[in-house]
């Protein structure tokens, strides 16, 4: 008589904080991904912003490869020359005079609140240590970023929020006047809203800020770590509105994958970080300054961010086509440069859209506000682009039958 066995399947040893898809990749090639079944995706998710240079780019692999067979790590404790380096490049490139290096956007993001803090204890106010932070942000998933954001949802079952933080809703200039007190020392904001939906301000809206930080005597602190690196066309987003913050945190598309993060700041807002005030282990070790340093160069090239500027327009235009072509779908386009989205009626759920668009071979991500974000790396070019909208159109069509 036939036995049949059961093959029991193991759980999984990794902590369950992710709603994971099972899809799994094994290889990428440029924009696309190859899953461990073989077949190929088109990845508009780019690790959520990050693969700046798309999958197994050359100039990364090689600065890898030749940083690999010499120095990994030595510590904070000695100069290491190639974050001497990367942090020049950028500073000459950007408002910014010095930078602090470290592994991930929340990092860089405490670091720079630190830094705020800092800046009005030393000029002898240390009563001013509140911020004032916008409604929809996402700064990170610490406990201090998770307070800055304010989003009940994430700081559910945290205990009681980080205190210092007064939060107005996003683009309103009358209610974040209203919340200035003799204790606010900086004022948070992303350019652009990523993880809330990809909302885009009034374009007179980061002058209007900066204006009431000098009037004010706060700090403007820019949040541009899924905005910047080139992702709006910009090396970073504010440059769009023609000012300078005091301090900017990035990470994502800085390390194109390999994690690294910064902040910067000018001399001034960066007075208060003295030796012993700030510290990282692995923050600008000489192998993630390496991969660092290819990344940017690759950005600043000639002709690079033009190109990112270009695809998005093509981009753009097509996803307006497709909500003229599909109201009853889609409600608008959003964003910059290669960091779109968009919005969907309320009888479509972004979730329902991204899982369609998954199943004919498209990589894109969710975000607030009923919003698809499609991310696709900075190289992506005009096949890509195209390849891109006519999936989302196969879909549409699907969805609207």
């Amino acid at each position: 008589m036939a036995t049949s066995s059961v093959v029991e399947t193991k759980p999984s040893a990794v902590m369950q904080t992710y709603a994971r898809s099972e899809l799994a990749f094994e290889r990428g090639e440029g924009c696309y991904l190859i899953s461990t079944e073989g077949r190929r995706y088109l990845d508009f998710v780019s690790g959520i912003a990050v693969n700046t240079l798309g999958h197994a780019h050359p100039a990364m692999i090689e600065a890898l490869e030749s940083q690999a067979k010499k120095l990994w790590h030595v510590s904070n404790l000695y100069t290491i020359p190639e974050s001497e380096e990367l942090a020049a490049l950028l500073c000459d490139n950007s408002f910014a005079d010095r930078v602090f290096f470290c592994n991930s956007g929340a990092e860089a993001l405490e670091g720079m609140i630190k830094l705020a803090r800092r800046y009005h204890a030393a000029a002898g106010n240390p009563q001013r240590n509140r911020i004032i932070a916008c409604g929809g942000a996402f700064h990170g998933r610490t406990l201090t970023t998770l307070s800055a954001a304010g989003n009940a949802k994430y700081l559910e079952g945290c205990g009681p929020a980080s205190p210092g933080f007064d939060h107005v809703p996003f683009g309103n200039m009358n209610e974040l006047r209203a919340a200035i007190t003799e204790e606010t020392a900086a004022i948070l904001v992303e350019p652009v809203q990523g993880e809330g939906g990809i909302n885009t301000p009034d374009p007179g809206y980061l002058r209007d800020l900066r204006a009431v930080c000098d009037e004010f005597g706060l700090l403007l602190l820019l949040d541009e770590v899924q905005c910047g690196m080139g992702r709006t066309g910009r090396l970073f987003a504010h440059e769009w509105s023609e000012i300078r913050p005091d301090a900017l945190a990035t990470a994502k598309g800085l390390g194109g994958g390999f994690p690294v993060g910064c902040f910067m700041a000018t001399q001034e807002a960066s007075g208060g970080m003295g030796p012993g005030s700030h510290g990282s282990t692995f923050g600008g070790n000489p192998l993630a300054m390496a991969v660092g340093l290819a990344v940017v160069r690759q950005i600043l090239a000639e002709g690079f961010l033009s190109s990112v500027a270009g695809a998005g327009e093509r981009l753009k235009a097509g996803l307006e086509r497709l909500v003229a072509d599909y109201p009853g779908l889609f409600v608008e386009s959003r964003g910059y440069g290669l960091m779109q989205g968009l919005k969907c009626q309320d009888e479509l759920s972004n979730v329902t859209l991204v899982n369609t668009l998954r199943d004919k071979g498209l990589l894109t991500v969710g975000a607030g506000d009923n919003v698809v974000r499609i991310l696709p790396p900075l190289v992506a070019g005009a096949t890509e682009i195209d390849e891109a909208l006519a999936t989302l159109n196969s879909a549409a069509a699907e969805l609207a039958s």
